[in-house]
């Protein structure tokens, strides 16, 4: 018996938004996050990779703390927290794994391996298993 896989509907502008992003910080890794409300996507915002190196993501803590009391006024939460594989497949790295302290929101990784093909998967990442979902 075939197990249904869930889906998750990310909107073509917000496709476009996470490649061009992802394109712009190349050979680095870009970060963003994306507002939800209701199950429904409301906004996507590019954050601040802190991180040195090429090959990883961080946040920037003042900007994640600022974005989340936000979205908390305004009665949105996190719905989204996207990144970039600039040489290597849309596939949650060990690191991304052992980072990943939220199991609500959805991960999706935007790969840059293929320049002139993009790929966008997305996951969900709990207690380091990792299920992914469809991108409808």
């Amino acid at each position: 018996m075939a197990t249904e896989i869930e889906s998750f509907f990310l909107p073509a502008a917000m496709r476009q938004e996470i490649t061009a992003h992802a394109r712009q910080e190349s050979p680095r890794e870009c970060c963003g996050l994306i507002s939800g409300r209701d199950g429904a996507l409301t906004e996507l915002y590019r954050m601040t990779n802190t991180y040195e190196g090429i090959d990883f993501y961080r946040i920037d803590d003042m900007d994640l703390y600022r974005l989340y009391t936000d979205l908390d006024a305004k009665g949105d939460e996190i719905a989204v927290i996207y990144h970039s594989h600039p040489v290597s497949v849309a596939y949650p790295s060990s690191r991304d794994v052992e980072y990943a302290a939220w199991s609500d929101p959805v991960y999706v990784i935007c790969s840059l391996e293929d320049q002139e093909s993009p790929v966008l998967r997305a996951f969900r990442i709990v207690d380091d298993l990792i299920t992914e979902l469809a991108i409808n």
